[in-house]
């Protein structure tokens, strides 16, 4: 398991020096993270590998542009990977994700019962609280997390300044977060 600054370290090693090991290190640990992550957004075993790889590949070269200040590495690379199926979706058009559906996308497999239930929980918690959100923040989570747009995308379709719905996103997802901790026990 990588800690967040040895995969930072890593990131920056390969920046400054093309370093293989440090490559073949965050690569090992962050291969089937990612293979996995893709595959709960709807990608098959096949399709989320090659993302995967080419996620990876990308994070290789692109290591420079990396900084720990701004993001932790595995945020990077997800974004990476999130960015990579974005566009293999939109070179194949497949549909967008149906709001509807996004439970049984991201739904957790059903290891036993107590587990299956806590997601409906949940499920229906997430439902709750979406639907106190104000319309703006609404639409903006919905366009980011059940279209899969990038926050560029949403400004240019909504008219809005980039700087705007990054602000909608954030305050609806500190709202979101707040309520959820307040209701573990």
């Amino acid at each position: 398991m990588l800690s967040p600054d040895e995969a930072a370290d890593l990131i920056e090693a390969i920046a400054a020096r093309q370093d293989k090991a440090a490559f073949a290190t965050l690569f090992r640990h962050y291969a089937p993270r990612v293979k996995a992550f893709l595959m709960r957004g709807g990608s098959d075993a096949e399709t989320a590998q090659e993302v995967a790889q080419e996620a990876l590949i990308m994070v290789w070269r692109k290591a420079a542009s990396f900084d720990r200040g701004k993001a932790a590495a595995s945020t990077w690379i997800y974004t990476i990977a999130r960015n990579k199926r974005i566009d293999l979706a939109r070179r194949t058009n497949r549909p967008a994700i149906d709001t509807e559906d996004w439970l049984t996308v991201f739904a957790p497999e059903a290891e036993d019962a107590d587990k299956s239930v806590l997601a409906g929980q949940t499920y229906r918690r997430v439902e709750e609280l979406l639907g106190s959100l104000s319309a703006d923040q609404l639409l903006v989570i919905r366009k980011a997390f059940f279209e899969d747009k990038t926050h560029t995308a949403i400004a240019e379709e909504l008219g809005l300044p980039l700087g705007t719905v990054k602000s909608r996103i954030r305050l609806a997802l500190g709202r979101l977060r707040e309520a959820l901790e307040k209701d573990e026990p």
